[in-house]
């Protein structure tokens, strides 16, 4: 992997979440396109809306004793916040609901932004004089909480891709290329098959290659677990991202970029966790039901409330019942909880190439290594 593309995953938490054709479901689909800092910036501003809505709105003042001031514009100040809270903290919501109606797959987004419309449309119809009830501050307090919500939920899931940017940090940004017995400092983009490098003790190996000259202990715990260095010298292999240690090393490069052993460790990592699990798969069939099963509902809490004659709470019961039954723990908590195993895995040696084979790993019986030592009493060889 070149110098850039170490540093696009490096800076992998401040870009928008975009996934590819792996990843069809679950959390991760909520958010396309969008960043860490958007629902950030979006969660501090609607909590900053949100507290005078509180405070000046009829309830809140009741429960605490106290009286609203009034000045010109007073009666329209609640709705005006609560309307921006709406639109700007919301939009979200009622995208995310659009792709999946768009998709025919309605589910947690659909379904909170049912929620929230229900809410507004209350508040409106209250302040226009069409109903005789108005919650503006539960509308902005609930937009503001799922905002709250979907922004740790990307940084939990930008955490769980940390394993992705440990690996690309194993790489230097340059190399010392020699060119006829001298040495020039170069990005690794630079870097061709063929060039020859020159490794420093304490240094990384910046790619993939053969050892020419010189000799050198090299730390490629990295790549075999092992923690006892390894001895190199002329016509070795070295490894990207390795330590070499007590000498120096001239090395020729034979893969660069994607080729090298690092860049396919990082690849295996990010299938992984882009892989879906059967877990994963029954999760999101639950949520879909559970969507169809809460509209039902709601739609019977309206019928029922609207003809028993109780028409102001009629929309407030039935944007509670569209809230409570939303599937959102559902649908996030076993992507994340597999997203962040095989990043921990990954930063402690243990590679998962599918999520189905971590989730099968709990009726393992028997374990067999190809090696021994480390895994043993700490020695090197194993005692017979």
């Amino acid at each position: 992997m070149d110098s850039m593309a170490r540093h696009d995953h490096m800076r992998m938490a401040d870009q928008p979440i975009s996934h590819g054709p792996a990843t069809t479901t679950g959390a991760h689909d909520h958010h396309a396109g969008h960043s860490v800092a958007i629902f950030r910036d979006k969660f501090w501003l609607s909590f900053a809306l949100t507290i005078p809505i509180v405070f000046l709105s009829g309830d809140v003042p009741h429960w605490l004793g106290y009286t609203v001031p009034s000045f010109r514009g007073s009666a329209l100040f609640v709705p005006l916040l609560g309307t921006i809270i709406f639109f700007y903290g919301g939009l979200v919501f009622i995208r995310g609901a659009w792709n999946e109606i768009a998709d025919h797959k309605p589910g947690i987004m659909t379904l909170v932004s049912l929620g929230i419309t229900v809410a507004f449309a209350t508040s409106l119809a209250g302040t226009f004089g069409l109903l005789k009830i108005e919650v503006w501050w539960e509308l902005a307090t609930l937009t503001t909480i799922m905002i709250l919500g979907h922004w740790l939920e990307m940084r939990a899931i930008v955490q769980a891709r940390g394993a992705l940017n440990a690996l690309a940090a194993l790489l230097p940004d340059t190399a010392e290329r020699v060119v006829r017995q001298e040495t020039q400092t170069v990005h690794l983009s630079d870097l061709k098959v063929g060039d020859v490098v020159l490794v420093r003790p304490g240094t990384r190996v910046p790619t993939d290659g053969t050892v020419l000259e010189g000799a050198a202990d090299v730390d490629e715990s990295m790549i075999t677990g092992e923690s006892r260095r390894v001895s190199k010298g002329l016509g070795a292999t070295v490894i990207a991202g390795t330590v070499a240690s007590g000498g120096s090393l001239r090395v020729r490069v034979t893969a660069i970029g994607e080729q090298t052993a690092l860049s396919g460790i990082m690849r295996l990592v990010a299938a992984a966790q882009a892989s879906g699990s059967r877990a994963q798969a029954i999760a999101d069939r639950a949520a879909a039901m559970l969507f169809y099963v809460a509209v039902a509902a709601g739609a019977s809490t309206l019928t029922y409330w609207w003809f028993a004659g109780d028409r102001e709470h009629a929309l407030t019961r039935t944007a509670t019942v569209l809230i409570i039954a939303c599937p959102h723990s559902l649908g996030l908590a076993i992507p994340l909880v597999i997203g962040i195993s095989t990043s921990l895995g990954a930063q402690n040696g243990l590679l998962v190439k599918d999520r189905l084979a971590l989730e099968r790993a709990r009726d393992l019986d028997i374990v067999v290594f190809d090696k021994t030592g480390t895994l043993t009493r700490g020695a090197l060889h194993c005692p017979t």
